[in-house]
């Protein structure tokens, strides 16, 4: 949009006035933000109300992205840059006297969203505006986040995230756009006149989803698409009557906090009552939508593509065969074709704790039409196949199973498209996970590597990088990121290897800044940025890089005479509330980092940080500021990851094993531009199909590791006297489960070669320049045109080149 700047202010000043009765210069950082967003979206209002309109006027199909988590970060910056006035606001501001930077610090991060899933699906809204596809994403409002993660003695402490305290500037609430889920009751088919059975539902539960729309702003192109978070009220009562607290406060839950504690029966029903209630409203809402310009559901599957972003979103399957059935009165074979036509599910893990089933009993008493319906996919799947593929894969593939209804099955059979994200994860998927249903729709299955928003991870987390970037290739590559692949002539241009240290120190300096200010510990920029941030889970192994850093630290003790490359180790990490072993891992970090950061024979050679309540904002802050990318999960368990390719983006070279995504950008980059070690898929296949592994071999063949594994236990590391048995017996007594040990040796390896590399600084440099050359190939802009293509058959206006 066209934006001066006196215009901006005069706008400003105004909205001050008028939404607070007060000057600018008497108003708080907090108020001069939602000031600001206010102004934004009626600046925007017409490019969202017209990108609706055209939709409809074109009939254009749109894909509706359905996910239990959204990740957005704050949108403050990524609106006023999206829109093409970031420069003239910051400056207005400036002029007005106010600090553009703290306002935006005044934006909290909308607690919709845990990790990875979560950013994925907010980096994919950003790209279907971006590339004008008809793009709508579908979860859930939280009152809460995940949780404020905060460390006490060494331990986390969970704490309410309340995000929504001061509202949610960026928000719509469309009350006429409500809807009612139906949780529970008795449900019985009554025949009618002309032989159709129609439901009756009797004292069912009732809950009233009420829209929240988010415009999601595309860049430079006039485009907001809408995130449409759904929140749980109280229905109308018809009668008048009034609700009991107990009964406000079962409604509540359900939207109150994402992934609620799922160790109990409880938890687990509340957690399903979340995932029906999102689907539910999502899919009335999209077949609302359609009949208002079609009078047929002939079109349907032609003018709508409905995504599962992992199995939490299933029940749209049996949802939308609840409408067409019981509402729509199809017949159950039309019904079918229409919802397999529309849908298609992305699968995020091979983890089989991951892979949702639920008991029968719960579903059923919870769900009892979705559970009818659901029965009955079963028992037609099951007449279908058992003939061609016999009872034994039947019984393995089918929906019900053992007691329980199986999401991913479910999943895969109710869609026409099923992907992972990275080509090993989606082999895998074949040869194990879902190898069977493999076998019984090889034709579904297909791969779409992830990608990442690098208008967010870039163009705002790292703009020294993108402004050097712009003064030597134009700014193309912003609007077409595999443009960035032309830096790589520079690589022998002494003075741009030097500008970019220079923008990798600064960036260190805004860390380090922040490192002091809040943790109160002291970092250098001349040492070596060693990250990890991801969630805290075994199989990311952490762990590794916990013994890394105590092989440092012991070494210095043993010499403290020797000259080391500084290291400053950094952490960002939550583990789930419920997962015992990954709170007793961070417990332990933050033990080292107690002993390591207060022993003065070690000094600045190592500091280890671990920050707390890590999120997207946090994530802007390290990842900038990064040399090492530690992407060391076992070989095999990590999907994708998209960490990643934030890290390589900004210039970050990885430590990885060939997992996940971690092989694409090895071939992307050069493996001579990154650091890669242990186990292979196959290798951890190999182990588990001849049962050989013996984790006490590879201690009792390496004394410096068993020294290590002995600190754990001996009183070396103070106050982990409980952790540390559990971590030291996880790894002994029962076998590592991720084979932490054995990929120990060549780990250290890598770790002593990037010390000696360090030192040169040009060729690191060069390095740095060859991750961020390739890292174009990882925008998420590919990744959704991908997307479009092939799967949702949704079109899109910009020509990405």
């Amino acid at each position: 949009m066209k934006l001066d700047e006196k215009k901006f202010t005069k706008d400003f000043v105004s909205e001050v006035k008028a939404t607070y009765a007060i000057d600018v210069k008497d108003s708080s950082p907090l108020e001069q933000l939602m000031a600001l967003g206010n102004l934004i979206k009626r600046y925007d209002s017409s490019n969202w109300k017209n990108t609706s309109k055209k939709y409809r006027q074109k009939d254009d199909k749109q894909v509706y992205y359905f996910s239990i988590e959204f990740l957005p970060g704050r949108l403050l910056k990524s609106n006023l840059l999206n829109l093409g006035i970031l420069d003239t606001v910051r400056a207005g501001l400036s002029e007005l006297g106010l600090d553009f930077e703290k306002i935006c610090r005044s934006e909290p991060d909308p607690g919709l969203g845990n990790g990875g899933l979560g950013r994925l699906a907010a980096c994919y809204m950003d790209s279907m505006a971006s590339l004008g596809m008809a793009g709508n994403g579908n979860g859930i409002r939280y009152r809460y986040g995940l949780f404020k993660q905060v460390f006490m003695n060494g331990y986390q402490v969970e704490l309410p995230d309340d995000w929504l305290r001061n509202g949610n500037v960026w928000e719509i609430r469309r009350e006429n756009r409500a809807c009612v889920v139906r949780f529970g009751g008795h449900v019985w088919l009554q025949p009618q006149a002309d032989g159709h059975l129609r439901p009756v539902y009797d004292h069912t539960d009732d809950v009233l989803a009420v829209p929240y729309d988010v415009g999601i702003v595309g860049y430079h192109n006039g485009v907001t698409n809408t995130m449409r978070l759904w929140s749980a009220e109280l229905p109308p009562s018809a009668d008048q009557t009034f609700y009991s607290q107990a009964q406000r406060d079962r409604i509540d839950q359900i939207t109150e906090v994402l992934y609620p504690d799922d160790s109990n029966a409880a938890g687990r029903s509340l957690r399903l009552r979340q995932e029906y209630f999102f689907s539910s409203a999502g899919v009335q809402s999209i077949v609302r939508h359609y009949l208002l310009d079609h009078s047929t559901l002939k079109e349907f599957p032609r003018k709508v593509a409905i995504h599962i972003n992992d199995t939490h979103p299933t029940l749209v399957i049996p949802e939308l065969m609840r409408i067409l059935l019981d509402e729509c009165d199809c017949p159950w074979e039309k019904a079918w074709q229409i919802t397999t036509a529309t849908m298609s599910y992305t699968n995020h893990t091979i983890m089989q704790e991951a892979l949702e089933t639920w008991p029968i009993d719960m579903f059923k008493g919870l769900l009892p039409r979705i559970y009818q319906i659901v029965q009955e996919i079963d028992r037609r799947y099951r007449q279908e196949k058992l003939p061609i593929f016999g009872e034994n894969t039947v019984d393995k593939t089918a929906p019900l199973g053992n007691g329980q209804v199986r999401m991913a099955y479910l999943a895969v059979i109710g869609s026409h498209s099923v992907n992972g994200v990275a080509p090993l994860h989606t082999e895998l998927l074949k040869k194990d996970v879902l190898m069977d249903l493999y076998r019984i729709y090889p034709e579904r299955f297909n791969n779409k590597t992830n990608g990442i928003a690098d208008r967010r991870w870039l163009q705002l987390a790292n703009d020294p990088l993108s402004k050097l970037i712009d003064s030597k290739i134009g700014k193309d590559w912003r609007s077409n990121p595999k443009q960035i692949q032309t830096l790589s002539a520079f690589e022998n241009d002494d003075k741009f290897l030097q500008d970019l240290e220079k923008v990798k120190i600064e960036n260190k300096k805004n860390l380090s800044k922040y490192v002091k200010d809040e943790l109160g510990i002291t970092i250098g920029t001349d040492a070596i940025y060693d990250v990890q941030i991801k969630r805290l889970h075994a199989y990311k192994r952490q762990l590794l890089h916990v013994f890394e850093i105590i092989r440092e630290y012991l070494d210095i003790k043993d010499h403290p005479q020797k000259k080391v490359i500084p290291r400053v180790h950094i952490f960002g990490a939550k583990a789930a509330p419920s997962y015992h072993y990954a709170k007793s891992v961070i417990k332990l970090i933050n033990a080292l980092a107690d002993l390591v950061n207060s022993d003065k024979d070690i000094g600045n050679k190592i500091k280890v940080v671990f920050i707390p309540n890590y999120g997207v904002s946090l994530g802007e802050l390290i990842i900038p500021a990064a040399d090492i990318s530690e992407q060391i999960s076992t070989a095999s368990k990590e999907a994708s990851g998209t960490s990643n390719m934030k890290l390589m983006t900004n210039g970050a070279l990885s430590l990885a094993t060939m997992d996940g995504a971690n092989i694409d950008i090895v071939r992307a980059a050069g493996k001579e531009n990154e650091y890669t070690f242990g186990l292979t898929a196959d290798d951890v296949y190999g182990y588990y199909r001849r049962g050989d592994y013996h984790s006490s071999d590879f201690a009792n063949k390496n004394p410096e590791l068993q020294r290590i594994l002995n600190t754990l236990i001996d009183g070396t590391i103070p106050g982990i006297s409980t952790e540390g048995h559990e971590i030291y017996d996880s790894l002994i007594r029962y076998n590592d489960e991720y084979f932490v040990l054995a990929d120990y040796a060549e780990y250290v390896q890598k770790q002593k070669q990037i010390s000696q590399d360090f030192t040169n600084r040009k060729q690191w440099e060069q390095r740095s320049l060859a991750n961020i050359a390739a890292s174009g190939t990882f925008s998420a802009d590919y990744a959704v045109a991908r997307y479009g293509e092939d799967i949702w058959q949704v079109p899109y206006d910009r020509i990405l080149k």
